[in-house]
């Protein structure tokens, strides 16, 4: 109706006036914060606009300036890190090559010296922002600083000057309450019947626009939410807390409700409780999940799964791909009656930098675009609400020992075991406390096998059990010792041959001596 699209307008661009002033006046207290402070910026919101109001921004505004403080703290990661990465390969000569372990020269003098002047850069950086940090002052932007940054590129963006102040001015709105437990539905600023209704509290200023009592707006439009709509509706009829946030999307002309609640916290059982029916590898790549299912002594059950997902496109669009994603996973597990999944623990914020990778370009990108925390996050707080327990291993050579140890034994001619198959069943046996390197059979000697059982696995107590085998030198049979590479370069053959040729051989004089 365009009477709630001129009500909805005029709260957003009122409130949101507020939240900018606020979030200037919370950068600007720094580490001078307190409940004092707090107190008298919500006094001052409140003849504005209403206290609970006054109470959603105030904490909004904190929330920011905690969120931009700690993407200061990972920006100094990452600087240190590249920082170390060029002082490290400015230190070799040019031209020398690296190892697994670190990377080697600069290819050229030029790169060289266009890396020694990156250094500077990086330096003056990392101390502007420590700068920052030990004063606690953060830079936000209300809108998104990639929008802002849009605004001087409007060509490449196809949009013209107008259609970006819209777009820039619904991004700054400001339209999202807290609940209350115990009041009505939940929610005494936003408030959403088990019907659809929406109702708002308007600003002082704006009471004028009410039409319900107590300066309450009611929507003619009904809104539905389509995923967890049973669980949202036993919340609002118990009158137990939900938030709301009102969105308005430019491009499609749509207004958008968003719910959300907390749940309490999961009480946490002991990890062989979650072992007991077995668990769940999964293995996470660029356009898929790679899963497969091991019973309690570390055996590979079934058929291995995947489910896929598009990273492409939009933030939102990524995020439910993944969601979608997830849910089928999670799905599986409970109609198997495994309650725990191990995933690897990923992390690539210090891999993401070009200092560190150099040219790889396509692999920078290609880990840049896995989203392994939101991933993390979004799995643990999908499998809180089905009873299975999310299960972190360390990632180091999965991916490598178990498509040595695993890929092959299991591909038979009518299935095909990939890579990231066999490296989902690595990272389940991880978790499970099993090696992931598998036995292998002694050489036999005679029929008796006086060899006994050889294996390439180290007991389970051993420190550094998942550690590469170390390179024995010298061939790899028992029929030779160790030192028959050397034994036989000395030793003079002993073998006559025959050799013919066409060439006339003339026999030198003699020396004979008494």
């Amino acid at each position: 109706m365009p009477r709630d699209e001129e009500v909805l307008r005029l709260a957003g661009a009122h409130l949101g006036a507020l939240a900018s002033r606020d979030l200037r006046t919370r950068c600007a207290d720094g580490f001078d914060h307190s409940t004092d402070t707090w107190a008298a910026r919500k006094r001052e919101l409140t003849p504005l606009s209403s206290s609970r109001w006054a109470g959603a921004i105030t904490k909004a505004s904190h929330d920011q300036w905690a969120l931009a403080r700690r993407g200061q703290a990972a920006h100094v990661q990452i600087l240190e890190a590249g920082i170390r990465t060029i002082t490290h390969r400015l230190s070799l000569p040019v031209g020398e090559k690296g190892s697994k372990r670190a990377p080697g020269g600069y290819r050229s003098r030029q790169e060289w010296f266009a890396k020694a002047r990156r250094l500077h850069v990086l330096e003056d950086r990392l101390a502007s922002t420590r700068r920052d940090r030990e004063s606690g002052r953060v830079r936000v932007v209300r809108g998104g600083r990639r929008l802002l940054a849009t605004r001087h590129n409007l060509d490449d963006a196809q949009l013209a000057e107008e259609q970006w102040r819209q777009r820039w001015e619904a991004e700054r709105w400001f339209l999202a309450a807290d609940g209350e437990s115990g009041k009505r539905y939940g929610n005494e600023t936003i408030r959403v019947s088990p019907e659809g209704e929406v109702s708002i509290k308007l600003p002082v200023p704006l009471a004028g626009y009410a039409n319900a009592g107590r300066g309450r707006y009611v929507i003619a439009a009904r809104v539905r939410f389509p995923h967890r709509g049973t669980e949202w509706a036993d919340r609002v009829e118990a009158n137990r807390a939900v938030a709301y946030r009102i969105d308005y999307d430019e491009r499609r002309g749509r207004w958008y409700l968003t719910a959300s609640w907390q749940y309490p916290p999961t009480r946490t059982i002991p990890l062989e409780a979650a072992l007991a029916h077995g668990v769940i590898g999964a293995d996470m790549n660029t356009d898929h999940l790679a899963a497969w299912r091991l019973d309690r002594h570390g055996n590979p059950t079934g058929q291995p799964r995947r489910f896929s997902y598009d990273l492409a496109g939009s933030a939102d669009h990524r995020d439910a791909q993944l969601r979608h994603a997830l849910s089928q996973l999670l799905h599986w597990a409970k109609t198997c009656g495994v309650t725990a999944i191990a995933v690897e623990d990923l992390n690539f914020d210090a891999e993401k930098t070009r200092e560190k990778h150099g040219r790889k370009r396509r692999f920078r990108q290609l880990i840049s675009g896995m989203p392994t925390g939101r991933l993390r996050a979004r799995l643990t707080s999908m499998a809180d609400r089905t009873g299975i327990t999310i299960i972190a291993v360390d990632p180091a050579y999965t991916s490598r020992w178990g498509a040595q140890h695993w890929q092959k034994p299991l591909t038979t001619h009518y299935r095909k075991t990939s890579r990231h198959d066999a490296a989902s069943i690595a990272i389940g046996r991880r978790a499970q406390g099993h090696p992931i390197r598998r036995r292998t059979a002694p050489p036999p000697q005679h029929q008796s096998d006086a060899a006994g059982h050889r294996t390439v696995q180290a007991r389970p107590g051993t420190l550094g059990r998942e550690e590469p085998c170390p390179r024995i030198p010298g061939p790899r049979t028992r029929s030779m010792s160790p030192d028959a590479e050397r034994t036989r370069e000395t030793r003079t053959s002993k073998t006559v041959r025959d050799v013919r040729s066409d060439q006339e051989w003339v026999q030198g004089s003699l020396l004979l001596t008494d």
